[in-house]
Formats: C-alpha cells, structure tokens, sequence
C-alpha cells in the first residue's frame, strides 16, 4: 500500500476546482518535460467536470503540450455515444472540444450502440490499455500519471460501489457493472489494480454530502465496505476536498500536504 493520504481542504468547491485544475497542469507539464508525454484518467460527475471547466478557463493551460497528452477514463455510464449523461461528453464540453488534443491518445470507453454488450466493451477496454502499456510499466496498463477520482455519498469511486462484485476484483483490470444503485445501473469501470497502478490518486470531494463519505473512507475502513479507501496511487495518494466535505473529519487528519 501507498504512503498514507495527504489532505488538502479548500474553502469551496470553486476554489478546490480552481487549484486542483492548477495542480494538474503542474504535473503533466512536468511529465512532459521528462518524459516527453503524460497520461491522465479523468473522472465524471459535478467535482470532475468541474475541475476540467476551471481548466478550461486557465490561461495556464496553455503550457500543457495538448498533442502528447494521454487521456483514459476511470468510469463510464454504458450509453449511446453522444448521451449527454456519459462522462465523455461532458468531459467534451467542459474541455476537450476546446484544445488541440491528439484523437488518437483519446481513450473514451465504448458507448451502448457500439459493437459490444457491456461485458465486451469491458474487455476490449483492457485490451487498449493493455497496448498502451509498455515493459516499464510492469503490468498491464500505463502507468498513468494522475488518476482522478469523484468520491460518492456512499463512498463509491469510478463504478465501483460498496459491496458490489467489482469492488472485489483482483485480477481485471476493467469489468462490466450490472445493476449498479445509481442510475444508469449498466456501466464500464477500471477495477482497483488498475487504480492503483497509477503514480498518483486524486481523490475529489465537495459538498456536504460527500462529508460522511470522506470520513468513513479516511478511517480505515475496508474497500469493500468503503470502495474509496482502496483507491490508493503508486507514490502519492491525494484527497482534494472543500471545507463542507472535510467538516466530519478529525482535526488530526490535516496534515499539510505539498505541492
């Protein structure tokens, strides 16, 4: 397991929207510089699209290199393309529309009108991962450089819901959901391997409804019970959340995290 999380709480969601977004382009920028390319995983819902709408409107993004950036999904809704309700979509609008993106380092997962049921639409997702990876990555996905993550009232992240049979799996690194509590209950997600093969986890929380989620995933509880707590990165595992999400959390937890 990973270093123990680091908390960073912000005023509001605005604000943790504005310096998560800051954060991100810290981080590809200097993957970039090093490597040459980064990877990253986006994540839906309001503290997803909202970070990649402050990213939208920052002047800084312009230091990001768009062409040699790879983008994959944690999760997505098993809709027809197009759907407003799927995660690329609204990632579409909120950003990727908007900068020279390469489509070929676009990973959007299979829609419900494509050639696969969910199951196989899982499995080819795999597959693309797995032909992304390479012998350094020691597995069989890349390893990405920041994996972000929406944090559920029921402590839910990517698709992965409390209890369900793909919150227990160890050896897929993607897997259909069927009947999943939220709506649409179809749905494709990266299992936790997969999360955890990324050098850093994001973990997003805003709003009061996500306080007890937070509380209950920082407290060592299990991953099956409490699917955020076994979203953990290689090196760095980051909690970004507003003061309404961190209001149950104990004070001790505050440690001061770096940039």
């Amino acid at each position: 397991m990973s270093a123990a999380p680091q908390l960073v709480v912000h005023r509001d969601k605005e604000l943790m929207a504005q310096a998560a977004a800051a954060r991100l382009i810290t981080k590809v920028v200097d993957a970039q510089a090093a490597r040459g390319y980064a990877s990253v995983v986006l994540t839906g819902g309001r503290n997803g699209n909202g970070l990649l709408a402050a990213l939208s409107s920052s002047p800084a993004k312009d230091a990001i290199d768009w062409s040699r950036l790879d983008l994959w999904w944690g999760d997505e809704r098993f809709l027809p393309d197009g759907d407003p309700e799927r995660n690329y979509t609204q990632a579409r609008e909120a950003l990727l529309d908007a900068v020279p993106l390469n489509p070929a380092r676009v990973h959007p997962m299979p829609p419900s009108d494509g050639p696969y049921e969910v199951d196989a639409a899982a499995e080819a997702y795999a597959a693309e991962l797995a032909a992304a990876a390479g012998p350094e990555d020691h597995g069989p996905v890349p390893t990405f450089d920041v994996l972000m993550l929406g944090v559920g009232p029921d402590t839910h992240v990517a698709s992965l819901f409390p209890e369900l049979p793909a919150v227990r799996e160890t050896e897929r690194t993607v897997v259909g959901v069927h009947g999943a509590p939220k709506p649409p209950p179809t749905r494709v997600t990266l299992t936790l391997p997969a999360i955890r093969a990324a050098r850093e986890v994001w973990l997003l929380a805003a709003g009061e409804d996500k306080a007890g989620a937070a509380a209950i995933a920082l407290s060592g509880a299990g991953e099956v019970q409490a699917p955020a707590a076994g979203a953990y990165g290689r090196s760095r595992t980051l909690w970004l959340l507003d003061a309404a999400a961190a209001s149950q959390l104990p004070a001790q937890l505050y440690r001061p995290a770096v940039a």
